[in-house]
């Protein structure tokens, strides 16, 4: 039998938005999972920059056919990466300069990449008292957007197209799987766990979604306190964030998701970030705890090249204690998500969002 044969042709792109999507899934068992059990990977990583490309791309797209984004304007945004390099893909493919507002904690290698890929790189040096570092990169995308009329700024935390981007995603797990009964995502900006399940439930209305937060992140009703991990987590509350549609809510602590990333990439040769560490943790769990046949969809964000500095560093890693925790093998387990404050994986089933009043809204970015 000849292979070459019988493989699926690689995309042929004439542009780079053309390489988004179609991502492959890769099963994961031990050792997160019990032998015979498992959960299927969604690889995001093999984006060009990863999962936020999608969003970045589709929120440009509709900006310019709402009229909303003229023709060559400036796109100004908030992040800690990722979401930079897919409107860094969006300036290429439409046209747009592109400026990236983000903070102390950007690797050296992603601001290196922002800049090849001719974004503006502009770094606020003081964290807000109360809405840590987001809060001090949207004010500065507020400040900015005052000082260049007609830029235009996605507005990621609250943008129903940040949600609506990850149709597409939903529709290519359907096909790679046929059923899935258990999603299990990280929260963030909240755009891919409400964009991913508002459409999976359309096919598969009793879809279970299993959220998974950071250690230190307000999303879900723990107080704001000092966090590693970039990526997932929040120090505001974004309205994007669909509360009513998780089944429960996980939280992982840095170490463990080092853990984590590690044991994926002995194991299974797919790794990523503190995203995909802390998914993967909480997905093998889920896959040795549901019924049997259970199954279980996980979403991988990125790979683990901007990680190489950190994650993957004996050195930084022992910097920051986090090889010598034990193995995690199970979660704690909480009642209310103000219960207690939560330093290590812990899981609640009772899932809340803030008041309306603690939803923050970033003036002019519409």
């Amino acid at each position: 039998m000849n292979p070459s044969l019988y493989a699926p042709a690689p995309t042929c792109a004439c542009g780079p938005a053309g390489l988004v999507g179609h991502t492959p899934v890769l099963w994961i068992s031990e050792p997160f999972a019990p032998s015979g059990r498992g959960f299927w990977a969604k690889l995001e990583g093999a984006n060009p920059g990863g999962i936020k490309d999608r969003p970045g791309l589709h929120m440009v797209a509709c900006a310019r056919a709402r009229g909303d984004l003229a023709e060559g304007a400036p796109i100004i945004e908030s992040s800690s990466g990722t979401l930079g390099l897919g409107l860094a893909l969006a300036g290429i493919a439409y046209g747009h300069p592109v400026t990236v507002v983000t903070d102390p904690g950007l690797e050296p290698s992603i601001r290196r990449a922002l800049a090849a890929y001719g974004a503006r790189v502009e770094t606020v040096t003081t964290a807000h008292p109360v809405g840590g570092w987001q809060q001090a990169r949207r004010e500065k995308v507020a400040e900015l957007l005052a000082r260049h009329p007609g830029a235009w700024c996605p507005d990621q935390y609250n943008n129903p197209d940040n949600v609506a981007a990850y149709a597409p995603l939903a529709a290519e797990l359907t096909a790679q799987l046929g059923r899935i009964d258990v999603l299990v995502a990280s929260v963030g900006t909240g755009g891919h766990s409400a964009g991913i399940t508002a459409a999976l439930r359309q096919t598969f209305p009793d879809l279970a979604l299993v959220g998974v937060d950071s250690t230190g992140s307000t999303i879900f009703g723990q107080p704001a306190g000092q966090r590693l991990m970039r990526g997932l987590g929040s120090s505001i509350h974004p309205g994007n964030i669909a509360y009513h549609a998780f089944t429960e809510v996980h939280w992982v602590a840095p170490a463990e998701a080092v853990w984590a990333c590690r044991a994926l990439a002995r194991r299974h040769y797919a790794c990523g970030g503190w995203s995909v560490g802390a998914v993967a943790l909480v997905a093998g769990w889920a896959a040795g705890t549901w019924p049997a046949g259970t199954r279980i969809a996980a979403i991988f964000p990125d790979g683990p090249h901007r990680y190489l500095d950190t994650i993957y560093n004996d050195d930084w890693c022992h910097t920051h204690h986090l090889l010598d925790a034990p193995e995690p093998t199970a979660p704690e387990e909480i009642k209310e998500s103000g219960e207690r404050v939560v330093t290590c994986w812990t899981r609640c089933t009772t899932v809340t969002g803030p008041a309306p009043a603690a939803r923050v809204v970033l003036a002019g970015a519409q």
